[in-house]
């Protein structure tokens, strides 16, 4: 049986990432489903429900990321660790252009790869919230 997480652990993990997707960086407030708390080393693969192992994820990053902890990078044949919320910086790993997630290291370029950042409904939905001054709601 699957251990819940505590409510005061919750509130923890969604106020440090400010309700923002932390992959993706897109506020809860603008997702049409709440967002969900994200094992960032999955418990399958040995990781805790400590908060040091926890990122807010809108329901779409933490469904394509599912389980996995790297992909391919920039390099087709060199697996890559996935972008790790507690332990990375955002802005050292993606940049923001026109709604799109570009990623600037190898770490970057698994993420976007496998979290499908770039898909066209996601720059979309960014480019839209980005004229209405809603994306990103604070610098990552």
């Amino acid at each position: 049986m699957r251990a819940e997480i505590p409510a005061d652990v919750r509130l923890l993990v969604s106020s440090r990432a400010a309700r923002r997707c932390e992959y993706c960086l897109l506020h809860e407030e603008d997702s049409f489903t709440p967002h969900q708390i994200d094992h960032i080393i999955s418990r399958k693969h040995g990781g805790s429900s400590s908060p040091d192992n926890l990122a807010f994820a809108c329901i779409r990053c933490n469904a394509w990321k599912g389980s996995d902890i790297a992909s391919l990078g920039f390099e087709p044949d060199r697996v890559s660790p996935l972008f790790h919320p507690r332990k990375d910086r955002w802005l050292d790993h993606f940049r923001l252009e026109a709604g799109e997630i570009i990623p600037l290291t190898s770490v970057g370029a698994a993420t976007v790869r496998l979290l499908r950042l770039n898909l066209l409904g996601r720059v979309t939905e960014r480019r839209v919230l980005i004229q209405c001054r809603r994306y990103p709601r604070k610098e990552p």
